[in-house]
Order: structure tokens, then C-alpha cells, then sequence
């Protein structure tokens, strides 16, 4: 799940640094690609909030094409429904395959690992990387660098053999 972020300041920071990181991540990876045995494809998901059964799912994916061709009234009444069952939201992985090996990466979460200090789902409050912020408020791209290339090379070193 994205971070809950509540903070005026720590939002526009994630702001300023998301698609800076997602690029660099992308580009990391690429770079990692090239010299694996592993081949990878991206591809948008669906992340459901955690403890979201089967049926509920099914049931919000039907609304949800019901609502593509529904009246008006009919809309307003899904919409009603919708409001009180849980709501994925979009993610983005990387499926990485070698032989009969599958494994997906939800690359949000390297994002945000990158863009937090010691971020993980489980925590509710995150911290921007400051270190990511040079004196004038920009991306420090030589800090953004560095952290992700780690990152992602640890990532890679730890695919199983």
C-alpha cells in the first residue's frame, strides 16, 4: 500500500522526488537486466488492500465494468455500493523469469524504499530522505544515484541462484 502520508512538507518532498526515483529505479534495473540471466516485463496490476477476499474482488472488478455502461441512476447507485467495499489501487511490476523461476517486483515499493528512511508497508508514518535534497530544494541526483543503484543491485543479488 502507498505510504500515508499526512505531513504539508513530507508531501510535496515525495512529490518532488517520486518520478525522479521511479526513472532511476527503471533505468537501475535495465542496467541489471542486461547483465542477468533473467528477462523481465512490466506490467500494471491491481494492489487490494490487504485481507480483501476473493468475492470482493470479483464483486468491485463487475461494478466497476458495470459502471462503464451504466445509466446515470444506475451509475449513482454502483457508485453507492462501491463506497463501502475496498478499492485497489494501480501498481506497477517487474516479472522477472529464468527458467521455470518467476518473481514479481512491485516497483512502488522500490520507489518508496528509496524515497523514505527504513520505509516499509508495515509502518504507518514515513520519512523523506533528505539526503535525496540538495541546499536549493532540488533532487540531488548524485545521492538519488547512488541509492538506487544500491538498491536494485541488492535486489538482483538476492534472486534465487
Amino acid at each position: 500500500m502507498p505510504p500515508r502520508i499526512t505531513d504539508q512538507v513530507t508531501w510535496q518532498q515525495a512529490e518532488l522526488l517520486m518520478q525522479p526515483t521511479f526513472i532511476r529505479v527503471v533505468d537501475n534495473i535495465r542496467k541489471q537486466l542486461d547483465e542477468s540471466a533473467w528477462k523481465g516485463i512490466y506490467k500494471d496490476v491491481l494492489i487490494w488492500p490487504a485481507n480483501t477476499t476473493d468475492e470482493t474482488k470479483a464483486l468491485v472488478t463487475q461494478l466497476l465494468q458495470e459502471m462503464e455502461t451504466a445509466t446515470s441512476e444506475q451509475a449513482d447507485t454502483i457508485r453507492e455500493t462501491l463506497a463501502s467495499l475496498p478499492m485497489p489501487h494501480p501498481g506497477y511490476h517487474l516479472c522477472l523469469q529464468r527458467q521455470d523461476q518467476e518473481i514479481s517486483i512491485d516497483l512502488w515499493e522500490l520507489c518508496y524504499q528509496v524515497c523514505f528512511i527504513n520505509y516499509s508497508p508495515e509502518r504507518e508514518n514515513v520519512d523523506i530522505d533528505t539526503t535525496l535534497i540538495d541546499d536549493f530544494g532540488e533532487v540531488d541526483w548524485q545521492h538519488l544515484e547512488v541509492k538506487t543503484k544500491e538498491l536494485v543491485r541488492k535486489v538482483f543479488a538476492n534472486l534465487p541462484e
